[in-house]
C-alpha cells in the first residue's frame, strides 16, 4: 500500500518525464538529412519548455526577451554568427571528420624527449578516470563535503610527489613545467623581499622553459642570467644580487651533475634553489630533497598521463616547510568534520588570487586535477616497486642503446644520464643520421647538424631498441642486422654513485595494496562515489559555466593519431593537428569579432596574462613603455588584478555603483589622471553582478581616448555568443575559457585553455615558442611550455562549435540567457536577486544576496550552501563577487524539470531559515548549521536535533527516488589551517584510526 502510494505520487513526474520533446527538433528537411544534429541534445529546454519559461517572464518571443535582455547599442547583426559563417555538422559528421585530420597526423615513433614522453596509460585509469564523466566533469574542491574522492586522490599525488622529491610539501598540480619553473623564479624573488633581482638559469633547462622564465622576469623586473651555474657564481657582482637559481636534474642533454656544492654557495648568499626534475628518474637518482633543494618541480605526465601535442599535463611543484605559505596554486589538506572524523579539504586558501588580488604575485587560478589525478592512480596501480621496475627498463633500454651505437664508432657526450643521451653523429655525415630515422617514420632530437638527442621511455619495446640501432648502424656504413642476442644487458647503472638513490619512496598503504586491476577499479569507482558531478545533477556555479561536456565531443580526444603526437614534432608530421587548432582560432575569431588568435595560454588566467603582455608590448612598440597603469573595476573578475601585476602593472581600481553598474565618472577622471601613463583597462562582461552593463561602449571609448587599450576578460563569454561579442563591445583583446564557454570538461579542477584573441592591430604580439616561432618580429615570448598549450583539449572545443554550428552557438547563448532570468524569477519572491537591469533582467548568471538572514537567524552563506548538498546539489559560488551573495550560473544544457528541481530546494532551503527567523527553530542547532547530514549522522543511535531524520534526508519528495550522500559532515576549516596536513595516512596512522 506504502509502495502504491508513492509511485502514485510520482507517477505525473514520471510521465512527464516521457513525455519531453527534444531541444530544437523540427522535422527533417529532407530524407537524407541526419538524424544525429547536436544542439537537439546539447540544449537541455525544449521547445514547449523555453516557450513555458518565456511566458513566465512576459514575452512572446526569444527575440523580445533578448531585447529586454541585452543593451540594444551592441547587438550584432542577425546572421554575423549562423550556419554559414560556421556550418553545422552532425555527430557521426564530427567523428568523420575527425578521422579524416587524425590520419593527417603520421605515427612517428618519437625520442625527442625534451620534457615530453610517450606515456603507457594502463587502461583501468584510461577507461575509468580519462573516459569517465564521474572524474571530468566535476568542479574545482571548494565543496570539499561532497568532493572527498578527488580530493583524497589529490592528496595521494601531493604524497608522490613528496615522497619521490623528498621534499617537506606540494601542492596540488600547477599548469606545465615551464610556467611552474616562473612560479619558482617568482618565489625567490619574492622571499629577499624583492631586493635582489637576479634569477640565474643553468644552461642546461629545457628551452621552452627558459622562453618563459623570459617574459615572466620582465614583469616582475627580473634580471634573468642563462648559464653554467657551476662557474657563474664567481661573479661577485651576480652573487650580491642573486634571489635564485634554476638548474635541470638531468639536464636536457641527460647528464646527471652533482649540485650539492652549487646548493651551498647559493644558500649562502641568500638565495634559493630551484631544480626541475623528472619523477620517474628520481626512482633511481638522489632526490633534490636531499642535496638541499628549496623547490622541486617537473612535469608528472610521464605517471600515464598521454603528450597530447603538449598536454594537458599536470606539472608537479614540492617546496621545503618554510616556504609553505608562500606556495602558489593548490593545497589539499587532511582535517576533520563535526563528528571529528578525518577529512580533506583545500588548505590555506588565503593564498588565493581572489582572496589578495593586487598584492597576489601569482594569478593561479586552477590546476591540472584531472591530470594529477591520473598520475596518482599510475602511483596507485604500479606501486613503488613497480615504478622501480620502469625506471630500470628505461634506463637499462638507454645504456645498451649507447653501447651499440658506441660499438659502431659514434661518441655519446654524456658518460652519466638516465634516459637520455647526446650523440656526436659527425662521423657519419651531416644530418646523416637525422634524415635516416626521419625516412624511418622516428623522431630524434636534432640539436645540430652532426648532433642528436635520444629520450627513451616505457612505451619503447624490444623491436623498437632494435630499429632506432639499425638506423645508426646502417648509417655508420655497417651491413649486418643487429638482433637482441647481439646486445648485452648492462651489469651496472650509469649514474654515479653519490647520486644513487639509496632512500624508500612510496611507503603509504594506498600505494601498495591497488595492484590488481580488480581492487583498482573498484578503488577508482569507490573514490568516485563520494562526489557530486554533472552525472548526478546540474552544477549552477555562477562564473564557472558549468555545460554538457559532450561524449560525442570528448571521444576523439583518446585517438592515438591525436594523443600520442609529441608537441615538437616537425610541422609536416601535424597536418591534422594544426587544421583543428586553425579552424578553432577562425571560429573564435568569427564569434569574438576579433582579428587573430593563439591557443596557447593554459588556463583562463594565463590569457588574461597573455593579453596584457601583448597590450604591453603595443605600447613599447610605439615607444610608450612607460606606460604601466592598468584600470581594474571592483565588479572585475579576481584574477585580473594578479594577472596585471605578473604582467608589470600597477593597478588603480575603479568604483561600481550600487545598482552593479561601472562608475562612468570614477572611471573618466582616473583614465584622465592617468592619461601619460595609461596601459590598460580589464574589464568583465557581462560584469560578475550578472548584467549586461548598457555603457560598456562608452567605457571603452574614455579608455581609448586616454591612450589605454582594453582588455575584455571573456569568462562570461557563453552569454554573449551570436548575441553581441568583445569587439563589439569596444575591446582591443579577450581571452575565452574553453572550459566554460566551448565545453573542456572542469576535470575536478582542470585543465583548461585561455586563448586570446585580439584586434589586428595587437596581432604582431601574439606569442612565439622556439619550436614554431611566430612570423612576426614584435611577437613576445612563449606563455606556456608547448607552441600551442593544452592542444589536445582544444580537440573538443573544436569539436563541440563544429557541430552546434553558427545557429546552434546562438541558441546555446539565448537559452542560457532565459534559463538564468527563469531561476532569477522563480527565486525572486523568496531571495533578494541583488542585481537586474532597467528592465528586470539578469545576464546568464544572478546573485542572490543572503545578507538579511545574518542578523535575523544567525546564518551565513555557508549554511545554505552546506544544506543545498542535502538536496543532491552542488552550491552555486559562495560569497564571491560579493561576500554575502551566491552566484548561480544554470547553462544551457539544463533542462526546466532541472531548473525548478533545484529552485524548489532553494525556496524548501527559505522555509527552512524562515523557521529559525520566527524562532520555530534554534539558531545554534538547525537543518542548515548542521547541514550536510551524513547517512552516519542520520542512522546513529544518538539524535539530539529539534528536526526529524526524515526532514534532514528527505526534505523534498523526490529525494527518496534520487538521492546523493554526502560522505563527511561539516569540515572544521580552521582546524585544518592550523593543523597542516598534506599528505597521505601512513601505515601508523591507519593502524592507530
Amino acid at each position: 500500500m506504502v509502495l502504491a502510494l508513492r509511485y502514485a505520487l510520482r507517477a505525473p513526474l514520471i510521465l512527464a518525464r516521457r513525455s519531453r520533446g527534444l531541444a530544437t527538433i523540427h522535422p527533417q528537411t529532407s530524407l537524407f538529412s541526419p538524424l544525429d544534429t547536436f544542439s537537439e541534445r546539447h540544449i537541455g529546454p525544449d521547445d514547449d519548455e523555453a516557450s513555458i519559461m518565456l511566458s513566465k517572464l512576459g514575452y512572446k518571443s526569444m527575440d523580445a526577451f533578448i531585447e529586454a535582455t541585452v543593451p540594444p547599442k551592441i547587438r550584432i547583426a542577425a546572421n554575423t554568427i549562423d550556419n554559414n559563417s560556421i556550418p553545422a555538422l552532425s555527430e557521426t559528421e564530427l567523428h568523420a571528420r575527425a578521422k579524416e585530420l587524425g590520419g593527417q597526423n603520421k605515427p612517428f615513433k618519437s625520442y625527442i624527449g625534451m620534457g615530453y614522453h610517450t606515456a603507457v596509460v594502463p587502461p583501468v585509469i584510461l577507461r575509468n578516470v580519462m573516459e569517465n564523466p564521474a572524474w571530468y566533469t566535476p568542479y574545482t574542491p571548494y565543496q570539499p563535503e561532497i568532493a572527498q574522492g578527488r580530493l583524497e586522490s589529490l592528496v595521494n599525488y601531493q604524497t608522490m610527489v613528496m615522497s619521490l622529491t623528498s621534499m617537506d610539501i606540494a601542492n596540488a598540480s600547477l599548469l606545465d613545467e615551464a610556467t611552474a619553473a616562473a612560479e619558482g623564479m617568482v618565489m625567490a624573488f619574492v622571499s629577499t623581499n624583492q631586493k635582489k633581482r637576479s634569477f640565474l638559469v643553468d644552461s642546461g633547462v629545457l628551452p621552452q622553459t627558459v622562453s618563459v622564465l623570459r617574459l615572466r622576469a620582465k614583469g616582475f623586473g627580473i634580471n634573468l642570467v642563462v648559464g653554467d651555474a657551476t662557474t657563474a657564481l664567481d661573479d661577485e657582482k651576480l652573487r650580491a644580487d642573486l634571489c635564485g637559481v634554476l638548474v635541470q636534474y638531468p639536464d636536457i642533454n641527460g647528464s646527471i651533475k652533482d649540485y650539492s656544492s652549487l646548493t651551498d654557495s647559493v644558500h649562502a648568499v641568500g638565495g634559493l634553489v630551484v631544480v626541475a626534475t623528472d619523477l620517474l628518474a628520481l626512482a633511481l637518482l638522489k632526490p633534490p630533497g636531499e642535496w638541499g633543494a628549496d623547490i622541486v618541480l617537473g612535469n608528472s605526465a610521464r605517471f600515464g598521463v598521454p603528450a597530447g601535442y603538449g598536454g594537458p599535463h599536470a606539472a608537479f611543484f614540492a617546496v621545503t616547510d618554510k616556504l609553505k605559505r608562500k606556495m602558489p596554486g593548490r593545497l589539499i589538506g587532511r582535517s576533520r568534520d563535526a563528528t571529528g572524523q578525518p577529512a580533506y579539504r583545500l588548505s590555506l586558501q588565503t593564498r588565493e588570487q581572489h582572496i589578495r588580488r593586487e598584492k597576489a604575485t601569482s594569478n593561479i587560478c586552477t590546476a591540472q586535477a584531472l591530470l594529477a589525478n591520473m598520475a596518482a592512480m599510475y602511483a596507485v596501480y604500479h606501486g613503488a616497486a613497480g615504478i622501480r621496475r620502469i625506471a630500470l627498463k628505461v634506463h637499462g633500454y638507454t645504456q645498451v642503446f649507447k653501447s651499440a651505437v658506441e660499438s659502431f664508432g659514434y661518441q655519446v657526450d654524456n658518460a652519466s644520464f638516465f634516459d637520455t643521451v647526446t650523440i656526436d653523429t659527425s662521423s657519419a655525415g651531416p644530418n646523416t643520421v637525422y634524415n635516416a630515422a626521419l625516412a624511418a617514420n622516428i623522431n630524434l632530437r636534432q640539436i645540430d647538424a652532426t648532433h642528436v638527442g635520444i629520450t627513451f621511455d616505457e612505451s619503447a619495446n624490444p623491436n623498437d631498441l632494435l630499429n632506432l640501432i639499425g638506423i645508426f648502424a646502417t648509417s655508420a656504413g655497417s651491413t649486418s642486422k643487429v638482433s637482441l642476442s647481439d646486445l648485452q644487458q648492462p651489469e651496472k647503472t650509469a649514474i654515479p654513485t653519490s647520486l644513487k638513490r639509496i632512500s624508500e619512496y612510496l611507503p603509504h598503504p594506498v600505494f601498495n595494496k591497488h595492484h590488481s586491476e580488480t581492487e583498482m577499479l573498484r578503488y577508482i569507482n569507490h573514490l568516485a562515489s563520494k562526489d557530486i558531478s554533472l552525472i548526478h545533477s546540474m552544477i549552477a556555479l555562477g562564473s564557472c559555466t558549468m555545460k554538457l561536456n559532450s561524449t560525442s565531443s570528448m571521444i576523439p580526444l583518446t585517438w592515438p593519431e591525436f594523443s600520442n603526437v609529441h608537441p615538437f614534432a616537425p610541422r609536416d608530421q601535424v597536418v591534422g593537428y594544426d587544421t583543428v587548432i586553425r579552424e578553432l582560432e577562425q571560429d573564435l575569431c568569427k564569434i569574438t569579432g576579433f582579428h587573430a588568435a593563439t591557443l596557447q595560454p593554459n588556463s583562463g588566467a594565463a590569457g588574461e596574462y597573455a593579453g596584457l603582455c601583448v597590450i604591453r608590448a603595443y605600447h613599447e612598440s610605439r615607444g610608450e613603455a612607460h606606460r604601466n597603469i592598468c584600470l581594474i573595476p571592483l565588479s572585475a573578475h579576481g584574477t585580473n588584478p594578479a594577472s596585471a601585476v605578473m604582467a608589470g602593472l600597477k593597478v588603480v581600481p575603479v568604483k561600481v555603483h550600487a545598482d552593479g553598474n561601472l562608475d562612468l565618472a570614477d572611471l573618466q577622471a582616473k583614465a584622465e589622471l592617468h592619461k601619460d601613463n595609461l596601459a590598460a583597462f580589464m574589464i568583465t562582461y557581462p560584469s560578475t553582478f550578472g548584467v549586461f552593463e548598457a555603457g560598456v561602449q562608452d567605457a571603452c571609448q574614455i579608455i581609448h581616448d586616454n591612450g589605454g587599450q582594453v582588455y575584455l576578460d571573456g569568462a562570461n563569454l557563453n552569454a554573449q555568443v551570436g548575441v553581441t561579442n568583445p569587439a563589439t563591445c569596444g575591446g582591443d583583446v579577450c581571452h575565452l575559457n574553453l572550459h566554460k564557454t566551448f565545453a573542456i570538461p572542469h576535470g575536478g579542477g582542470g585543465p583548461g585553455v585561455g586563448p586570446i584573441c585580439v584586434a589586428e592591430h595587437l596581432a604582431p604580439f601574439l606569442p612565439s615558442h622556439h619550436i614554431r616561432p611566430a612570423e612576426s618580429p614584435l611577437a613576445i615570448d612563449a606563455t606556456a611550455a608547448a607552441p600551442f598549450g593544452s592542444a589536445s583539449i582544444a580537440l573538443i572545443s573544436w569539436a563541440y562549435v563544429k557541430m552546434l554550428g553558427g545557429k546552434g552557438l546562438e541558441d546555446s547563448s539565448k537559452i542560457a540567457l532565459l534559463n538564468a532570468n527563469y531561476m532569477a524569477s522563480r527565486l525572486s519572491g523568496h531571495y533578494n536577486v541583488r542585481y537586474t537591469n532597467e528592465n528586470g533582467r539578469v545576464a546568464h548568471e544572478l546573485l542572490i544576496d543572503l545578507a538579511e538572514f545574518t542578523k535575523s537567524a544567525g546564518l551565513k552563506v555557508t549554511d545554505f550552501a552546506k544544506r543545498l548538498q542535502d538536496y543532491g546539489f552542488h552550491p552555486p559560488t559562495c560569497s564571491w563577487p560579493i561576500s554575502t551573495c551566491m552566484l548561480i550560473e544554470p547553462t544551457e544544457s539544463e533542462t526546466l524539470e532541472e531548473l525548478d528541481r533545484f529552485c524548489d530546494a532553494m525556496i524548501q532551503i527559505r522555509k527552512e531559515a524562515e523557521d529559525i527567523v520566527t524562532g520555530k527553530q534554534p539558531r545554534e542547532n538547525n537543518l542548515l548549521t548542521n547541514a550536510p547530514h551524513t547517512m552516519a549522522v542520520i542512522i546513529s543511535n544518538e539524535w539530539n536535533r529539534p528536526y526529524s531524520r526524515e526532514t534532514a534526508a528527505y526534505p523534498l519528495e523526490w529525494l527518496r527516488e534520487k538521492k546523493f550522500w554526502p560522505t563527511v559532515s561539516r569540515i572544521d576549516d580552521a582546524y585544518g589551517d592550523l593543523n597542516l596536513v598534506c599528505d597521505c595516512p601512513s601505515v601508523e596512522e591507519l593502524a592507530s584510526a
